[in-house]
């Protein structure tokens, strides 16, 4: 089996950006603010929003399974306060609940959180719950900037986070670590806020000993780590310079990386410098990069392959397909095992 443990729902219908930008609009207007209830997306809308992308290229690209969260610009929790976080929120999670429901063997949510800039991260503990309890979700999206690219927020290693951290640790749920739009003109959203993120996030864990406090919390660090494997000899040495144990013993129990790098030469270094059972299988599609690469032919988020030509040894090309999700996700494992898989 193939699980993708990064995928998000970019391909909505259409009615739910017009909605959204309904909802924008009328922030500071009761009057003009729409009801939920008057979003209305059939089930034949979501099969046509599935059925012709995501699904179609997993087909092709051999892929099964996928952990499915809402798109990850959309989140946007600069915008607004935390009571229009907590309904947009509530409308994306549900959309990919909706999605597992008619696509049962192929989509399992993971929940986006609502979360709001200088508000408590404990109000986001509902969403997660309902999330978990009612709609089955296997693991939580976590961004360490709500403020969308001015960083007010506390790093993760601050109490302030024990909440969050303390409910996952009880369900047994890892975190993707992912920021959503920059409105900060200094940073492009996907190729430098991501990935800055990616790194920052790293860095936080590093210098601290949050881990310490929480021997079972999991953080994925999306989009091959960002800087983290190019620079592991960086980090290693500063983890040397602030007394830190190594990082093998610091933070690789707790921490994994995705593959979402799109070129041969990215994924040859994360196998090389990662170990293996750091590694997930991830594509981000269908996400940030959508083209074909025209040094290959092929589409640049066509991960698979890059696994595939990559010189790891064929029971560790299984580990980073299917056996470090099913590690690190327990409840998309017991999922699975419940279907006999």
């Amino acid at each position: 089996m193939i699980i993708d443990i990064h995928g998000h729902y970019t391909t909505a219908p259409k009615a739910l950006e017009t909605w959204r930008n309904r909802q924008i609009a009328g922030i500071g207007s009761p009057s003009e603010m729409p009801k939920v209830s008057e979003l209305r997306i059939s089930d034949d809308e979501l099969r046509e929003s599935i059925e012709s992308n995501q699904l179609k290229l997993m087909r092709e690209r051999g892929l099964d399974l996928t952990i499915f969260s809402p798109r990850a610009s959309f989140m946007a929790h600069h915008i607004g306060d935390f009571e229009i976080s907590s309904t947009w929120a509530a409308i994306c999670n549900e959309l990919c609940y909706r999605v597992k429901q008619l696509f049962p063997d192929h989509f399992v949510p993971a929940a986006m959180l609502p979360q709001s800039p200088g508000v408590d991260p404990s109000t986001c503990i509902a969403e997660l719950v309902r999330c978990v309890e009612q709609y089955g979700n296997v693991a939580i999206n976590l961004n360490p900037d709500p403020s969308g690219g001015h960083w007010t927020s506390p790093p993760l290693s601050d109490r302030s986070w024990y909440p969050i951290y303390e409910k996952m640790v009880e369900y047994d749920i890892p975190a993707m670590i992912h920021v959503s739009t920059s409105c900060n003109a200094c940073f492009h959203t996907t190729g430098s806020h991501y990935l800055n993120a990616d790194t920052t996030a790293f860095m936080q864990c590093l210098t601290s000993d949050l881990f310490r406090d929480f021997p079972t919390l999991r953080f994925v660090i999306p989009h091959g780590g960002g800087a983290v494997p190019y620079h592991w000899g960086r980090f290693r040495g500063l983890a040397q310079e602030l007394k830190k144990p190594l990082l093998k013993d610091h933070l690789l129990n707790n921490v994994f990386f995705d593959t979402c790098v799109y070129h041969q030469p990215g994924i040859d270094l994360l196998t090389k410098v990662i170990p293996v059972d750091n590694i997930l299988f991830a594509s981000e599609m269908i996400g940030a990069v959508r083209g074909i690469d025209p040094e290959t032919g092929h589409y640049f988020d066509d991960t698979k392959r890059y696994v595939e030509a990559a010189h790891v040894a064929a029971q560790d090309r299984q580990k980073i397909y299917e056996g470090n999700a099913r590690r690190v996700y327990p409840r998309l494992d017991a999922m699975l095992k419940a279907k006999g898989l």
